[in-house]
């Protein structure tokens, strides 16, 4: 059980079974998690069909739509659980392409203790997002590094995979945030607590099938969440 990869869900019927049949082709020791939220069109449903001939997949059930953070912190505690050594995160849509996945688990296993999949760690790789949200995406990162000073390009990417080490050392229960500030707050908690954290540049596409779970919401969270971090860093509450 050397490494997990954790997929939160929520209508993701189109995508789910070809991506899990992707990572299943990769020559690694990799189990699959996915945590569905409900999906009222039969996301769960699909996974555990699947699971009748596949023993490296799992799923976490939750009894409706509670938030990509609270997700994966529900997927660190059972990967922690389990005693998995490298805990990877993945979107569903099939943006994250999974043959980089080995270059993830790799980069930890060469010195980084959270290895990021970034899209602008190497000039800007997204193909087919509408200018807006490029811009919307880009300026979020840099307004990012401004505030907090974190080392990170691509600091809301959700790509990515974590030493269990840094899992351990975070205190999972003070992590509120979801969508971008979540990403924003485990990079951010990790850079605070010394781990090394390194830029794997990818290429991200945008999903072909199901609905973008993107919302205002999502990005007003992002803008006040750098503060917050920030003056409770300053304060020397972040733990």
């Amino acid at each position: 059980m050397e490494s997990v990869i954790l997929i939160p869900t929520y209508n993701e019927k189109e995508n789910i079974a070809t991506v899990i049949d992707k990572l299943n082709t990769l020559n690694l020791d990799l189990d699959i998690l996915v945590i569905d939220d409900n999906s009222p069109d039969g996301t769960a449903q699909i996974v555990k069909e699947l699971q009748k001939s596949n023993k490296r997949l799992f799923i976490i059930e939750r009894p409706g739509k509670l938030g990509l953070g609270t997700a994966y912190v529900k997927g660190f505690h059972w990967a922690l659980e389990k005693g998995y050594q490298y805990i990877l995160e993945m979107d569903a849509d099939l943006s994250h392409n999974p043959d980089d996945v080995p270059r993830l688990i790799e980069a930890c296993k060469n010195g980084a203790d959270l290895a990021v999949g970034s899209r602008y760690s190497e000039g800007v790789n997204v193909v087919n997002w509408p200018i807006k949200r490029l811009l919307l995406s880009y300026g979020a990162n840099k307004y990012t590094r401004i505030v907090t000073g974190l080392p990170v390009k691509d600091a809301t990417a959700g790509f990515k995979c974590f030493n269990q080490e840094v899992l351990k050392a975070i205190d999972l229960s003070k992590v509120k945030s979801s969508g971008y500030s979540f990403q924003i707050e485990m990079n951010f908690r990790a850079w605070k607590k010394g781990f090394k954290i390194t830029e794997v540049p990818i290429i991200f596409i945008e999903r072909s099938e199901g609905l973008s779970k993107m919302s205002k919401n999502i990005v007003y969270e992002a803008v006040f969440m750098v503060w917050k971090l920030k003056i409770l860093s300053c304060l020397g509450r972040l733990d």
